[in-house]
């Protein structure tokens, strides 16, 4: 089936950068011919030239507007500033991030993607983006 060789070409972050709910949608959209190409910033410019190879389209670069290409990055949380309100966890489409109300969190690295959307509702900025093979 033509969405499932797409979604497999795309980096399964569900970060939503493409204008879609995640990866699958887009991945549809793309399939009924409603969505270009060029609309995921962490493909990069490469998984732009794979979609565009697979739906015999011509290539083109991803659109910049969407984000930065951030190849590679892992959520952390800075354990000693974490007060554990659980809004990265509410916030996290991979559930890649464990704790409890009122405990410190931890994100599971092997799970998480990257998207960065447990950023923006954490109350004391202690969740940093870093390299993932900067995380052991």
């Amino acid at each position: 089936m033509l969405v499932e060789r797409i979604d497999r070409l795309l980096p399964q972050t569900q970060c939503g950068q493409c204008g879609f709910e995640g990866c699958r949608p887009y991945a549809e959209a793309l399939a009924r011919g409603e969505a270009d190409i060029d609309h995921c910033p962490p493909g990069g410019d490469a998984g732009a030239r794979a979609l565009a190879k697979l739906l015999a389209r011509p290539a083109k670069p991803y659109d910049r507007s969407r984000g930065e290409h951030k190849p590679g990055i892992v959520a952390k949380v800075l354990e000693a500033d974490c007060i554990g309100c659980t809004k990265c966890i509410q916030a996290c489409p991979v559930d890649a991030i464990a704790g409890a109300s009122k405990l410190m969190h931890s994100v599971i690295t092997p799970l998480c993607t990257g998207c960065e959307l447990c950023i923006p509702p954490c109350p004391v900025d202690c969740i940093v983006m870093l390299p993932a093979h900067r995380i052991l």
